[in-house]
């Protein structure tokens, strides 16, 4: 496949320590598996097989980072040293063996021609948000916005909270009482303007 000449442009741009790795990983992906594609996305270079996310690297002032899209199913255990599974790349000796890279690269090229998705680890639920005193005592004063108060999703009363939570002063905080209580009534969340955006 030919060459994203934004990638090109991304790896000219970096420090010169990170220049032989990014361009090693390229070559390397591209010498093993003809199909794959590159894009940029979030500001970094990204590989593409069959129209799904395989995976990205990207570099930093003082390392680079690479890693499958896949993370749960293809771990490393260098998780969480940088972003990607490889931890802190800082030359290419720093980069697993060839052949490691490209057995992980093997199967994950074959989950997405199996038609799998990358499974993520589950997220706790967050806590029913503190209602502020200033708007639990609006809410108890207006049956109507209680009620549709009541029947918001957590996410939509956490973010009322903590947006009169964060207010500073006083009278910044009575007004977003009084447009809380407004909104609700009407049974519009925080930001309804840009929802159909």
């Amino acid at each position: 496949m030919p060459r994203d000449p934004r990638v090109d442009a991304y790896i000219a741009a970096r420090n010169d320590f990170a220049k032989p790795i990014l361009t090693h990983l390229r070559d390397l992906i591209h010498g093993h598996a003809p199909a794959v594609e590159e894009t940029i996305k979030w500001s970094m270079p990204f590989f593409t097989y069959k129209g799904q996310s395989l995976a990205n690297m990207a570099a930093f002032k003082e390392h680079a980072a690479f890693g499958f899209w896949d993370r749960l199913e293809l771990q490393t255990g260098k998780e969480g040293d940088a972003m990607g599974q490889y931890g802190r790349l800082t030359d290419i000796a720093t980069l697993p063996p060839d052949k490691v890279l490209l057995d992980t690269l093997d199967r994950a090229l074959a989950k997405i021609d199996a038609g799998e998705k990358p499974k993520r680890a589950a997220r706790e639920p967050k806590p029913e948000a503190e209602v502020p005193p200033a708007l639990a005592e609006a809410l108890a004063a207006d049956e109507e916005a209680a009620a549709n108060w009541n029947a918001f999703p957590p996410g939509c009363r956490r973010e009322y909270c903590d947006w009169v939570a964060e207010a500073k002063r006083d009278e910044t905080r009575a007004k977003c009482v009084a447009q809380t209580i407004e909104q609700t009534r009407a049974g519009k969340k925080l930001n309804w303007k840009y929802e159909n955006c």
